[in-house]
């Protein structure tokens, strides 16, 4: 729940509404991703999985975990009777933090996703997102990275890959993804 205004973040529908399938123990739907700020995880898994990777900070950090986890054979839930209640910052850049949204999302796609999705996945991203100095100052700072993102590229195998393609379809029909402001 967003303060002061009391709404769900948009994210939450994505969560609720996941298009993944998990293992009926699972508490609640399984999910392909999370909010950093709104989560409850194993240390073991975390740790496992790598943590939070130092070249991706606030802004889609969750993503890349996310994707490790599943690699690592962990499973993730949306519990619904889980709600953490998350005052953000009054002081945030927000084209700031879009910049690095955008710039983290291509870094992601880069270091996890298969060739032929990571080439569709930045083409859909560089075809829709806005046409302004924010979008160009990201995808500078992609393009910068580039050297030590290839040099830690890992695709994930295809299961995972079909687990994120289903995500992605998601996604795209949702409003929690908008790399405005």
């Amino acid at each position: 729940v967003v303060e002061p205004g009391g709404e769900d973040d948009p994210v939450v529908a994505e969560l609720r509404d996941s298009p993944l399938t998990g293992p009926d123990w699972l508490p609640g739907p399984a999910i392909g991703s999370f909010l950093a700020a709104a989560t409850v995880m194993r240390t073991r898994a975390f740790r496992e999985a790598g943590g939070f990777h130092p070249g991706i900070w606030l802004g889609g950090e969750e993503e890349l975990l996310a994707t490790d986890l599943m690699r690592s054979g962990w499973w993730m839930a949306y519990l619904p009777e889980a709600v953490i209640h998350h005052a953000a910052s009054a002081v945030r850049d927000s084209t700031a933090r879009r910049v690095t949204g955008l710039r983290n999302t291509l870094w992601f796609t880069w270091l996890r996703r298969p060739a032929g999705p990571a080439v569709r996945r930045t083409l859909y991203l560089l075809a829709t997102v806005p046409r302004d100095l924010a979008s160009l100052r990201a995808l500078g700072q992609a393009l910068r990275g580039l050297p030590w993102v290839l040099r830690q590229r890992r695709p994930v195998p295809p299961d995972v890959e079909a687990r994120l393609a289903a995500l992605e379809r998601a996604q795209r029909r949702g409003s929690a993804r908008r790399y405005v402001g």
